[in-house]
Parts: structure tokens; sequence; C-alpha cells
């Protein structure tokens, strides 16, 4: 028998979607993509469908990925030793070679996979094709060797593609005008990728719920703030401790041109549609205005 009220239900999250649909259809989303997301078999079925939602209702999506712990696995399969400075994965030439085969490889390559398994084309590539991603040495009082930052972007190849109709999925690795590679903090990478686009959003997925009002209350969600009031939650303690720089580095993407950035849930099934296309939303929306 047809289940007429769960079939209207369905019809009426569809109708109110329509909005949503009609003011991001041509737009460029760029999605960081990590953390459960990534590595969560079942959360990973379910944003690779809503990225090629996105595709089919006429947004533009970029991916941009991380991959540490599979970075991890392989140095521990291969008895290298995995060391950290102050949250930085210290990488000499025999982990940089590895973390470039994981990333631009293995990780990349499935996303692609999984993406066109969904019936839509993608092309995977690293900030080095095309010379997507000039990058330098991350200047510090400590070495990390490898680690590197954005010193510019050329979106040249990442939009023949989009302008191709294929979704870039982009592995965070650059190289220096000597064609050293360096390994790159993907959260600004993406950053970059999207200031470089002039992306309508940058969305990061993430392990938190979104930016919470009070900590200790996971109701207290905040479902949009705008840029220019950051600062002051941060001042008075709002935003604190390991939120600081996630939202600095939101920030970063609005002062690069992006119009808003979201902190997302990526431990929650569908979470992408869930923000863009409801009107609730799930996340934490900086509103660049």
């Amino acid at each position: 028998m047809v289940d007429f009220d769960m079939n209207i239900k369905k019809a009426q999250i569809l109708t109110e979607a329509l909005p949503f649909i009609k003011k991001f259809s041509n737009k460029t989303v760029v999605i960081k993509y990590g953390g459960s997301a990534l590595i969560n078999p079942n959360i990973k079925d379910t944003i690779i469908k809503d990225i090629v939602l996105m595709k089919l209702v006429g947004m533009k999506p970029v991916v941009v990925h991380g991959g540490g712990p599979d970075i991890s696995s392989f140095l521990k399969r291969l008895d290298i030793k995995s060391e950290f400075i102050n949250g930085l994965r210290v990488t000499n030439a025999e982990t940089m070679e590895v973390a470039e085969m994981v990333l631009a490889g293995k990780i990349n390559k499935q996303i692609v996979t999984d993406i066109e398994l969904n019936g839509v084309k993608a092309v995977g590539i690293s900030g080095k094709d095309g010379d997507t991603v000039k990058a330098k040495k991350i200047e510090s009082d400590v070495d990390y060797g490898f680690v590197g930052s954005v010193e510019s972007v050329d979106p040249t190849l990442v939009k023949t593609l989009i302008d191709n109709d294929i979704i870039p999925v982009i592995a965070p690795i650059g190289k220096d005008s000597k064609g050293q590679s360096y390994n790159i903090n993907a959260d600004y990478m993406a950053v970059a990728i999207a200031g470089s686009l002039k992306a309508e959003k940058l969305v990061f997925l993430t392990d938190v719920a979104g930016v919470l009002k009070d900590v200790n209350d996971p109701n207290s969600l905040m479902s949009f703030i705008n840029a220019s009031d950051v600062q002051g939650y941060i001042d008075s303690g709002v935003i604190s401790g390991g939120m600081i720089p996630k939202v600095e580095c939101c920030m970063s993407a609005v002062r690069e041109g992006v119009n808003n950035v979201h902190i997302l849930d990526g431990r929650v099934e569908h979470c992408l549609i869930l923000e863009l296309f409801t009107t609730a939303g799930i996340g934490t929306m900086i509103e660049n205005k």
C-alpha cells in the first residue's frame, strides 16, 4: 500500500529546498572534506551523495580533502615514526613521499571513484597540478620539514574542470618554484582555493556541532554569526579553546572574499543538504555582511 502521508512529507521537504536550490544555482561551493566524514563509511556515503546532489541541482561543488589518519596508518605500516609538534606533523623527505602518495593517490582517487559511482564526473588533482598552488616552507622556530603554507593560487585548472561540468577533487599538496613538494594544512588549502575562486560558500566538515554560545550546553548552537562580531565573541570568551583556530580559519576565508563560511558536524548523515537546503540548518554560518 502506498504511504501517501510519507510521500506528501517528502514532497514538502523538496518544496522547502526549492528557494535554496534557486539561490545557489550556478554558485561555487568549496567543501573541506575531512574528519569523521572521510573515515566513517556510512557518513562518507551520505556526504558523497550530498555533493552529487549539489552538482545535479546546478551548484558547482569543489572538494578539498585531508587525510591525516591514513598518513599515520601508512607510516606505521612502513615502520616510519610519526612526530607531531604544536599539532603539525614533522615531515622529512621520507614522510613527505608517503604523505603525497596517500593524499594525492589513495584518498584523492577514492573520492573521485565514489563520486563517479553516483553518476557525476570528477577529476582528482593536487595543488601541484597545473601550478595551482605555489607553496613555501612554514617559517618557524621549529623545523617542521616539508610542511608548507600557500603562497599563491592559480585557479585556471580548477576553473577549467568546473566549466567542463567536472567536480574538482583537490589534495593538499603544493610545490615551490624549484619543484619541492610540501604538505599543506587542508583547512588553509581550502581557504586559499575558495578565495581564488571567489566562492559563494566554504564549508568545513568537522567533528564538532558548530559554535556553541555555552560549551556546556549542546542546545546553545549559534546558527548565524556576523563576521564583524567574531572578534568580540573571542574577546568575551564565547569562542574559546580549540574553536578559536577553526573560526580564525573561517575569517581568513571571509577576508579572501568568500561570502559565507560554514562549520558543520561531519558526523551527521547528509549534513551538507541539511545545512544548505533547509531553513533551520544544523551548523554555524559566518556571514560576510
